[in-house]
């Protein structure tokens, strides 16, 4: 068997790599194969790529609900500070009294603007998505005025 032979593998003697003339018909039988298996490795790559996003993601949110305690705590302690200091000038019963109504209040304030907010959000809207939808359904049922 000569160079230029190749056997029925599809790999030359040489070993220097595939056949070089393949039928069309050979070639557009590999094809669906070839599809698959490119599309089995994109997907793959996709996952990993995937899963080490959603890792870093997993440990960005639980760093960010950890600084949220330590936030947290670091209010408490600046209100003991406050009640402290108060305390320089006043009696102790007074300065807690102080600062915690002065909390209600504040509490008390953003409540009634999470309300407004809220009532805002859920307003009905006479020109919204609800008004177009039942102007659709007239439209479709020949009843109203609507544009042909």
């Amino acid at each position: 068997m000569s160079n230029s032979e190749f056997n029925p593998n599809g790999v030359n003697p040489g070993g220097l790599g595939p056949r070089t003339k393949r039928s069309l018909v050979v070639l557009l039988g590999q094809l669906p194969g070839q599809i698959i298996a490119l599309v089995k490795a994109e997907l793959a790559a996709f996952k990993a790529e995937i899963a080490g996003k959603a890792k870093n993601i997993g440990l960005g949110i639980g760093l960010f609900a950890v600084a949220g305690v330590f936030a947290f705590l670091a209010v408490i302690v600046l209100i003991a500070l406050a009640v402290i200091a108060l305390a320089l000038v006043l009696p102790l019963w007074l300065a807690t009294l102080i600062v915690a109504v002065s909390l209600l209040l504040i509490a008390a304030i953003l409540v009634l603007i999470g309300l407004n907010r809220v009532k805002a959000g859920t307003a009905p809207d006479p020109e919204g998505i609800t008004a177009s939808i039942r102007r659709d359904v007239d439209a479709f049922k020949g009843v109203g005025e609507y544009e042909h």
